[in-house]
């Protein structure tokens, strides 16, 4: 049961609704909230291999939300694509699963994140999972005209809104 005033904001509406009352919320605005909890709900699986590093889960789940929603599709509707922290140990070396690659061009599109991103600078953390993120999308392939894959995977990141930045962030 509601008890305060709940609040729904859709594109440059803002809609308040107190208990009991009935309103008419448009059509996109349902949709909209239905794929944004969907989304955030298959993200869930993306998150786990995070659990022990909060600052990273949440950088995570940050990105994943601003990525553009043909992208978030693609890689929920995509069982290749995956999401796990870096287990490296030196002597030892890394364990991970990974999908089978698909036929030619559909290989595997597991992003491996390293723990460290939880101590870098905000905004170089989100860059580089960003930039992760967009080679997952593009298949470690190009974009349009650009034909290396590092460009290709800065420039889509960049039209994300996570640019490149000057220095690396990592903490001292």
């Amino acid at each position: 049961m509601l008890k305060g005033v709940a609040t729904l904001r859709f594109e440059d509406q803002t809609i308040e609704m107190k208990p009991g009352e009935i309103l008419n919320i448009p059509e996109a605005a349902i949709s909209q909230f239905k794929t944004e909890t969907d989304n955030h709900m298959g993200f869930a699986a993306y998150l786990e291999p995070f659990s022990q590093y909060p600052v990273l889960q949440q950088r995570v789940l940050f990105v994943l939300e601003q990525l553009p929603s043909e992208v978030q599709l693609d890689f929920l509707d995509d069982a290749r694509f995956c999401v796990t922290i870096d287990n490296y140990e030196p002597g030892i070396g890394w364990s991970f699963l990974m999908p089978t690659p698909g036929p030619p061009g559909n290989g595997s599109r597991c992003v491996v994140l390293r723990p460290k991103l939880s101590t870098a600078s905000e905004q170089f953390a989100m860059y580089v999972i960003a930039h992760e993120f967009a080679h997952a999308f593009l298949r470690n392939g190009g974009w349009g005209e650009i034909t290396d894959i590092e460009e290709a995977a800065d420039a889509m990141a960049a039209s994300w809104g996570f640019h490149r930045p000057e220095h690396t962030g990592w903490a001292i």
